[in-house]
């Protein structure tokens, strides 16, 4: 009996195999996402979807053929026909439900988790996120009545199709080189390893590949988040000299880039950065960007002549609300990157043309075009273990009373000079802390004056 409510997350299913997910459980998910999928066409006019398909793909991941081919048998069984696309990155999914005019897709991943787990990224609509509040939570009730039948005759098909050269024509037209870059690229075994060649090589760059193998492992944990699984990256871009480095997740949807001397820079920064490119392209737009980015963001935003948006932290908050605001981009703290010109979905592979392109334009490095938004220090995300979570936000917004709060995500609370965020995790009794002040020395006054409610942060 499968514990549904450990591997249904708010995003996405994700579990160790074959302990927590397996073949059988691919084919019910296969089945309740068809079955969910199938019904919202009847909202839509055929014009919105051409086809009643989904698209699946896959990752490396030594499990992942066996859990997609089942996955497929449970679509077709339940009445929706199929696109196998094979194996891929994420953002390829959503390139292909949009090209191929599904009714949506699934990805075989487990994205930055190490290599026993696997899961299931499912897309509706436009590509639109299912997560628990947009159908994950139906999916999950239809997979617990669900017992798997034997494959009948049946008048739906998967068909097998090999997109590369149109995702790659996608792709590369937010790559506009000015002159040849040399770039040291970490694919953590991942996805990226597949992308970056079938993409960008022929393409007038220079790439130092790094973890470029696939199916036998992680030579670091596929987390770009976590410092220690850049020295490969930073090693690298100083050791050849390149324009910079970037390091990306298991499933390429999600990346960290290092500037030319070797250090990492945070993704709000790259978001204030890319902002001012989207508004000179597009002026007056609205982007977004998440509640834990650095106030530097909004600033330069609005400096640029746009219209800041700020949004709960998650894919399916960001993407609606690139969708409501038509908003031009997004970006969120954790590597994700959000574009309008490529359906409000996030890509791995744009937001590295797009600064590939930006840093090639003129004689300025990476490193000196963010250094002037370096205008604040953060605390980065810290995790304090807390049992009732309701409790201690509530305790944390008495005490900072006169401050300017808010509870648009967790609990907000805004001075002139500091500021920070507390937010629980969807699944673990956890709150998550990012903290941003004026200087060191109020970073650490304000630090020392939260931990006083909520404890010793957790070791990483």
């Amino acid at each position: 009996m499968y514990n549904l409510g450990k591997v249904f997350k708010a995003y996405d299913i994700r579990g160790v195999y074959p302990g927590e997910v397996d073949e059988d459980l691919a084919w019910k998910i296969g089945f309740a996402a068809g079955q969910f999928l199938r019904s919202l066409l009847r909202g839509y006019d055929r014009g919105q979807a051409s086809s009643n398909r989904l698209v699946v793909g896959r990752d490396m991941r030594p499990h992942s053929p066996g859990l997609a081919d089942n996955l497929i048998e449970g679509i077709l069984a339940s009445g929706l026909g199929c696109v196998d696309v094979g194996m891929c990155d994420t953002p390829m999914i959503y390139f292909a439900v949009n090209h191929l005019g599904a009714c949506g897709g699934i990805q075989v991943t487990a994205s930055h988790n190490p290599i026993e787990y696997n899961g299931f990224k499912i897309s509706g609509l436009k590509a639109r996120p299912v997560g628990e509040d947009t159908g994950l939570k139906e999916i999950r009730h239809i997979v617990s009545t669900l017992r798997r039948t034997p494959p009948g005759q049946t008048a739906v098909k998967v068909e097998q199709a090999n997109l590369w050269s149109d995702y790659r024509k996608h792709v590369l037209q937010s790559l506009k080189l000015a002159r040849p870059l040399k770039v040291a690229v970490d694919a953590s075994n991942g996805m990226a390893g597949k992308m970056m060649p079938e993409i960008f090589d022929s393409a007038d760059l220079e790439i130092i590949p790094l973890n470029y193998e696939l199916g036998g492992g992680f030579a670091h944990p596929p987390n770009p988040l976590i410092d220690a699984n850049l020295k490969q990256t930073c090693s690298a871009v100083k050791k050849s000299k390149a324009d910079f480095g970037i390091c990306f997740d298991g499933d390429a949807d999600r990346c960290m880039f290092v500037d030319e001397k070797g250090e990492i820079v945070r993704c709000d920064l790259i978001t204030a950065m890319l902002a001012h490119h989207f508004l000179k392209l597009h002026p007056a737009s609205t982007v977004v960007y998440d509640l834990r980015s650095s106030r530097v963001v909004a600033e330069e935003i609005s400096a640029a002549g746009g219209t800041p948006r700020r949004e709960r932290v998650g894919h399916a908050f960001m993407k609606k609300a690139m969708a409501d605001a038509h908003g031009i981009f997004g970006g969120e703290l954790s590597g994700h990157f959000y574009f309008r010109d490529n359906y409000n979905a996030d890509s791995g592979a744009i937001v590295f043309a797009t600064v590939a392109s930006i840093v090639s334009s003129g004689a300025v490095p990476l490193g000196e075009l963010v250094a002037p938004l370096k205008r604040y220090v953060q605390s980065g995300e810290i995790n304090f273990r807390v049992e009732d979570k309701a409790e201690k936000m509530n305790e944390l917004a008495d005490k900072f009373a006169d401050g300017r709060a808010d509870g648009l995500d967790g609990v907000t609370v805004q001075y002139d000079d500091w500021w920070f965020n507390v937010r629980p995790s969807n699944t673990e009794p956890l709150l998550r802390l990012n903290l941003e002040a004026k200087d060191a020395a109020m970073l650490k006054d304000k630090l020392d004056e939260i931990q006083v409610i909520l404890g010793k942060p957790v070791e990483e």
